[in-house]
């Protein structure tokens, strides 16, 4: 018996948005729904590669002075991520659970950044950058919001925000903003602010049309 059809879903967000923790709730509620999963993350996704390209690019010492590279080196950590796991993964029935995916880039590196959006576009319609999410949960919050949760995780944000980043982030969340309203089909927005039990119901039911039997996990992540 062939499996079911594999599912990319992908999560997006402004820091400090719950995009991890949510992903790992999102994940068991799906394996209980009877849903082989895989989660991953961008840039990275965990292979000796992609975390190279991931330190790369999370480099302010190195990504500052990049220019159009840094266009290029995502699409070419993307590229490597899509054909050693997740394309494997979907032909195989999984559902995939992508922490971060192109949207990213268009609104970091195009809105926040304002790398040339036609290049990012251009390089997306080259195989196997073609492909796109079933399903992109955006968890969206105000700008402070996101920022003061971020502040409080010191081992992965700074110990603070000037104004130029709260601009950046008003920049990143319009651009993220901006997609859902062209690709509504694709891109549900969803409240990110609340309880993690409450936001993870919002998730599940922004994605259950897509997926028969889901409903919420009961345990914490």
């Amino acid at each position: 018996m062939a499996p079911d059809r594999g599912l990319f879903v992908t999560l997006e967000g402004i820091e400090g948005a719950g995009k991890s923790t949510q992903a790992r709730r999102l994940a068991r509620a799906l394996e209980a729904a009877g849903r082989q999963v895989v989660s991953t993350r961008e840039p990275g996704g965990g292979t000796p590669l992609g975390e190279a390209l991931r330190a790369l690019l999370k480099d302010p010492a190195i990504w500052r002075d990049l220019g159009l590279a840094e266009i290029y080196l995502y699409a070419a950590a993307r590229c490597h991520h899509l054909e050693s796991l997740v394309l494997p993964a979907l032909e195989r029935g999984a559902v995939v659970i992508c922490d971060r995916y192109l949207d990213s880039t268009r609104v970091y590196q195009g809105s926040g950044r304002g790398r040339p959006p036609d290049l990012i576009e251009q390089l997306h319609a080259l195989p196997p950058l073609t492909l796109r999410p079933d399903r992109t949960l955006l968890l969206d919050l105000p700008v402070e919001e996101g920022l003061a949760r971020a502040r409080r995780r010191t081992d992965e944000a700074p110990s603070g925000y000037d104004e130029e980043d709260f601009a950046f982030f008003g920049r990143v969340r319009d651009g993220f903003l901006a997609i859902a309203r062209r690709e509504p089909e694709r891109v549900r927005v969803v409240d990110g602010s609340g309880p993690e039990a409450v936001v993870h119901a919002r998730l599940v039911a922004a994605l259950a049309d897509l997926v028969p039997g889901l409903t919420p996990a009961e345990q914490a992540p």
